[in-house]
């Protein structure tokens, strides 16, 4: 081979690998998360685990995604260790798909059927498909399915290219006896695993040998070791996963690195123990990329059967390696959700930010409330447990705002970039109102500590606009945490209301002041609270018009609250708010 053989040695390679890599992102970004949280739910019955296992990997074509994506719900505390070990298993077979989509390359015949079965011939037309999806389609769907076969036809392509590199290797015998040395089982395995340790991809480094296999100098004794180092090899990308994660975490990576030495040991003594006395004559025939697929099949789904009944001996192997230390045994982070393993699924990334703002919301309408009790009856320690909730508010918005934007940082669909956008402005409002509900416990300490009580009027003002406040947020956060538009669109009429009744209150207090039935210190306390109430009314209106902007995208707050005001449906709502809501005196008067 001359130096322009190698290049297109490495050409081919780094076709064949952008391909994988390209058909692998365009068919989890079709799969919009499904399959993910399929592995999350479905994982209960562990033959129904390994199923799982195998489909989501078949599907993304990379069993160290599968494995990886697998570390991190166990680190997050969404999938124990025990669910983990079936879908383990069934990415190691699951993995093997790609070796049989490959051996099609090896396809010969002269019957036009088995011409139009052979990947040159129909990858060129999958591209031409692919390109023109890509270029003239505006939906992301089909801009997926267009990036699906342009990564296909270019690992095709990348394949064909090295099997045609390496062809003339097969009259070189220097070439031939580097082969053979791999025939020791030691140093097969080892080139197995040293090659799927480098490239992270057992499924690649297995098409690299089933390209090796066109010079005809690769036989089934030096191609069966080295498919086991692959199976080993392959764990390298979850344990590096799992540096800086959890113990359990670290125990899924280890389940998933003993389950395959385990696997290759048995099946290595057994086989060369037998082949010892009664030796396999294919051993010394030459190799092909179905041979390879098939041997690569064979192992894994072997290596399954046999340790699936042992899955809870591998989480015991596991754990007693890594054991549990005092730190550990304490209560689990809440922000461990945030795993960095899922920001290369970002469909899954957002579904864990979202989970967490609806804790944030419902804490923060916690804090509001109990700020709100305060006012009436005062406690010091109650005081102390809403700056704490107050506290944590800020650390969500700390902790899901910069994982937001490291999301945001990734190639996003128009649907995940408005989902981004969405919980920033979210979170944003959520850490705002929990900011109030502390400025009302201010307000209510200084009515302990001074004495203050309102008068008889002012109370009941306050009531009712107490009431309008608990409901407009109850409206907020549950239209928030199940994405429900049509309650969303019930918060403005409400906040216009609310608008209406702070001005009231002002100016009755203002009247009352003057009568001389207020002072002006009390004025000062009833002031912070209503300006308080109003600026939460406001915030819940900001979440509402983001709600409502998932209905379309392209509308704006501003314009989308100015439209809405000349509608004659919302004049209406206004009207019954208002009566819903009628101050005392106003009540009294009609």
């Amino acid at each position: 081979m001359d130096i322009f053989g190698v290049f297109a040695l490495v050409g081919g390679l780094a076709l064949f690998l952008f391909g994988m890599d390209a058909m692998g992102k365009g068919l989890e970004k079709l799969s919009g998360g499904r399959l993910e949280r399929l592995l999350e739910k479905l994982t209960s019955n562990r033959l129904k685990a390994v199923a799982l296992g195998t489909l989501v990997t078949g599907i993304i074509q990379s069993s160290s995604a599968t494995t990886v994506m697998v570390v991190g719900f166990v680190n997050s505390g969404i999938m124990k260790l025990t669910q983990a070990v079936g879908i383990i298993m069934g990415a190691n077979i699951g993995t093997t798909i790609t070796s049989w989509i490959l051996s099609l390359s090896s396809i010969e015949g002269d019957s036009f059927l088995l011409k139009l079965m052979k990947p040159s011939s129909f990858a060129p037309i999958l591209a031409l498909i692919g390109i023109i999806l890509l270029m003239f389609c505006k939906s992301e769907k089909k801009k997926n399915i267009g990036t699906i076969l342009v990564g296909f036809a270019i690992l095709m392509t990348g394949m064909d290219q090295m099997s045609a590199a390496v062809k003339p290797l097969k009259d070189v015998p220097e070439f031939t006896n580097i082969l053979l040395m791999f025939s020791n089982p030691i140093l097969g395995m080892l080139a197995g695993l040293v090659l799927t340790a480098v490239i992270q991809s057992s499924s690649a480094s297995v098409g690299i040998l089933q390209a090796l296999c066109v010079t005809g100098a690769v036989p089934f004794g030096t191609a069966l070791p080295i498919i086991m180092g692959q199976n080993i090899g392959t764990c390298v990308t979850a344990i590096i996963s799992s540096i800086g994660t959890s113990k359990n975490a670290k125990r899924a990576a280890a389940v998933h690195l003993f389950f395959n030495i385990i696997g290759t040991a048995v099946f290595m003594i057994a086989f060369y123990t037998i082949n010892a006395f009664m030796p396999f004559e294919f051993l010394n025939t030459p190799a092909d990329a179905a041979g390879i697929a098939t041997v690569h099949s064979l192992f894994n789904i072997g290596a399954t059967l046999l340790l699936l009944p042992f899955g809870n001996q591998l989480v015991k192997l596991a754990t007693w390696v890594i054991k549990d230390s005092k730190e550990d045994q304490e209560k689990e982070n809440i922000f461990k959700a945030l795993d960095v393993r899922f920001l290369d699924t970002p469909s899954i990334a957002l579904e864990q930010c979202k989970k967490l703002t609806d804790d944030m919301a419902r804490i923060t309408k916690d804090s509001l409330f109990g700020a709100i009790e305060l006012l009436d009856n005062y406690s010091e320690k109650r005081e102390k447990e809403l700056v704490e909730m107050e506290t944590l508010v800020d650390r969500y918005e700390d902790e899901v705002g910069a994982y937001l934007m490291k999301v945001n940082s990734r190639d996003l669909s128009n649907k995940d970039s408005h989902t981004v956008n969405t919980l920033l402005h979210s979170i944003g409002n959520w850490e705002r109102i929990s900011d109030h509900a502390l400025n009302i416990c201010d307000a209510a300490r200084e009515i302990h500590e001074k004495k203050i009580s309102f008068s008889k009027a002012a109370t009941e003002e306050l009531a009712v606009y107490t009431r309008a406040i608990k409901d407009i947020l109850n409206m907020t956060v549950e239209a928030f945490e199940y994405d429900d538009i049509s309650m969303a669109k019930k918060v403005e009429p409400l906040e216009e209301v609310i608008d209406d009744i702070n001005l009231m209150i002002k100016n009755r207090h203002v009247q009352r002041l003057r009568a001389g039935e207020c002072t002006i210190e009390l004025g000062f306390v009833l002031n912070d609270i209503l300006t308080n109430y109003e600026r939460v009314s406001d915030h819940c209106s900001n979440v509402a018009v983001t709600i409502i902007q998932t209905e379309d995208y392209d509308v704006e707050a501003h314009q989308y609250i100015g439209r809405l005001k000349d509608e004659d449906e919302f004049k209406r709502a206004i009207e019954l708010v208002q009566r819903e809501y009628c101050l005392p005196e106003l009540a009294a008067t009609k």
